[in-house]
């Protein structure tokens, strides 16, 4: 073992030696100059000759999917709550306080499991979860759904019907009307 260790020392010694006589390099971030003549450094060319967007529209499909399959939704309905509440931007904060893609309310947000409602998996899950308990409250009736969505279920209770809110009966002619549109 010791013979191993002292060729292992003798082999080494001229490469150690020359390494510091020629390593007193003037900028420390260079390398020694035998290093630079042997060893060519590496290079990295990127070239984006095109950039296409994604659309918004389809950015969350999968996600979709999943709640519609989830809660029996339509998916063509998450996606219409989604572009009217937010126009798909899962930043989206409204002045009122509601977060993300489907505009949740914190507090509604986390009676729904959702831990952040600016998770966009979190957000769909939650919005659709709640889409589905207002269908199941309103005997399916999709335009009261909506409005309880929208103004909350206590302002559809106490009118039996749309509130005579203007936000609320557009927001309900805006969802319904982008429903029908994808048929």
């Amino acid at each position: 073992m010791r013979t191993l260790l002292l060729t292992a020392a003798a082999l080494s010694a001229p490469h150690a030696a020359r390494l510091q006589a020629s390593s007193k390099p003037t900028n420390p971030f260079q390398f020694p100059s035998f290093i630079q003549r042997t060893t060519p450094l590496p290079s990295v060319s990127v070239n984006i000759d095109y950039v296409a967007p994604a659309d918004v529209r389809h950015a969350y499909d999968d996600i979709v999917a999943e709640a519609a399959d989830k809660y029996k939704l339509n998916p063509r309905m998450i996606k219409a709550v989604m572009q009217t509440e937010s126009a798909f931007n899962a930043m989206a904060v409204s002045p009122v306080g509601a977060l993300g893609l489907m505009q949740l309310m914190p507090e509604v947000a986390e009676e729904l499991g959702a831990v952040d409602p600016m998770d966009p998996r979190q957000n769909i899950m939650a919005g659709a979860r709640y889409l589905r308990q207002l269908l199941d409250a309103h005997r399916g009736n999709v335009r009261l759904a909506l409005a309880s969505y929208n103004a909350g279920p206590g302002n559809v209770k106490k009118y039996r019907a749309v509130p005579p809110f203007k936000e609320t009966q557009n927001y309900v002619k805006r969802v319904t009307a982008l429903l029908a549109e994808n048929d």
